[in-house]
């Protein structure tokens, strides 16, 4: 019986011991529940290769993330911030000296940033430092769903697709009743991504989107872009912003076939291979005479200043993005166009399954893809939340036109600007 008891003493000891040695990282991020899972799926496998290190994952959805992040730090309990967080825009975070820069812990472990694509890496950085790290390169293709093209006798859309072209195969694809209720859109596209029209149309929101002086949002090129989407809605080709919102988001519109087409980045894949979707996706139609412009930018993962095991937030973060790693995983979900280029061209990515059979699409979108879909500056995100989009709101719900509201729009952001000490 004696010896019975020691053996339990010791097998108990020994579980204590290393339940004791183990060590914590919070992990924090928004999702939809498919992405949640593939989150578990990532955490599941570096745990089983760094059993030392537990991760626990602190999700919330998006609407709520980042008022709930914000209020931890307003705690300053370090105990519940998370060690690890997907936060965009970086540069606003790492001004207000939460986040850990990460230049030390690169320097020390040779990480490969050289591996991003070019430009991504500056949407994690801040005043010439490292803060966080992009997961994915986040551009949007055209999405579309192959039976209602075939319903209406539309062809597939291709790389040769123009704005007259969208609008034309929108045409068809809208089908209003009699009574003028819209049984379906030609697109959902949310109203924030106006800047992929601007940006193709060779327009630009800021002269300089780092230290800006002054709007060009009234400039004929992002002028001429603004109207191209306000008339789509305006004819009832695309769904307005505000009822996209309330019908529960691009995704809810497609999978129902209330939208034909949708404009979005990778993370609807596994939703859409889930509901068993008939769809592929395409590069998204540009001016006859302008150019791609997918954005150079992603949400990113970062380090809490806050964490009190730093060392194992970045064994964490730094395996979160290698190709053997984090990397890995997300790609094989299909749900994104990985941040490191080596990842994205490799068969990880582009055989990840037969649904979208075009995911060469993402890759021609990446190849081309532009730094400057959003501001550079800590103040971007006030300004864009404050002044921008509340204007462009008016234009998004018929009330108002793009020549009444931007000449205006521009005056307050160039007051806004001046404001805030711009250019600096």
């Amino acid at each position: 019986m004696k010896r019975w008891s020691l053996v339990a003493a010791l097998v108990f000891s020994f579980v204590f011991s290393f339940s004791f040695a183990q060590k914590t990282v919070t992990w924090a991020m928004w999702g939809s529940p498919e992405e949640i899972v593939t989150h578990q799926k990532v955490a599941d496998a570096f745990m089983a290769s760094h059993p030392d290190i537990n991760v626990e994952i602190w999700s919330q959805p998006w609407g709520d993330y980042f008022t709930k992040i914000q209020t931890l730090w307003a705690a300053g309990d370090a105990s519940v911030i998370p060690d690890v967080m997907f936060l965009s825009p970086v540069v606003n975070y790492a001004a207000d000296g939460v986040l850990e820069n990460l230049d030390p812990y690169i320097a020390a472990s040779n990480y490969p940033t050289n591996d991003y694509w070019p430009g991504l890496l500056d949407y994690g950085m801040y005043d010439g430092h490292v803060y966080g790290f992009p997961r994915d390169i986040g551009l949007e293709v055209l999405y579309y769903n192959k039976d209602i093209f075939d319903e209406v006798g539309v062809s597939y859309p291709d790389d040769t697709w123009t704005w007259d072209d969208l609008t034309a195969a929108a045409e068809k694809l809208t089908d209003v009743s009699s009574s003028g209720r819209v049984n379906r859109y030609a697109l959902g596209m949310e109203g924030g991504k106006y800047q992929l029209w601007v940006g193709q149309n060779k327009g630009s929101i800021l002269d300089d989107m780092r230290n800006p002086s002054h709007c060009t949002l009234a400039d004929p090129a992002a002028m001429g872009a603004i109207t191209f989407f306000a008339n789509m809605m305006n004819k009832n080709y695309a769904i307005r912003d505000a009822n996209l919102g309330q019908a529960g988001g691009d995704a809810a519109v497609f999978q129902s076939g209330q939208a034909a087409m949708i404009i979005q980045n990778a993370s609807r894949i596994s939703a859409f291979n889930a509901a068993d979707m008939n769809y592929d996706v395409a590069v998204v139609p540009i001016p006859a005479d302008g150019q791609r412009s997918a954005s150079a930018a992603g949400a990113a993962w970062t380090m809490s200043s806050f964490s009190d095991d730093k060392d194992s937030a970045w064994t964490f973060l730094s395996w979160l993005q290698s190709t053997d790693g984090g990397q890995a995983i997300y790609t094989a979900s299909g749900e994104i166009l990985p941040a490191l280029k080596s990842t994205a061209e490799s068969p990880a990515f582009m055989a990840a399954s037969d649904t979208p059979a075009n995911r060469m699409a993402f890759i021609i979108e990446g190849d081309n893809a532009k730094v400057g879909r959003a501001g550079f500056f800590p103040e971007w995100n006030e300004l864009s939340g404050s002044i921008i989009s509340p204007a462009l709101q008016s234009i998004w719900s018929g009330e108002a036109s793009p020549e009444d509201v931007l000449p205006k729009l521009c005056t307050d952001v160039d007051a806004f600007l001046s404001q805030n000490g711009y250019p600096k």
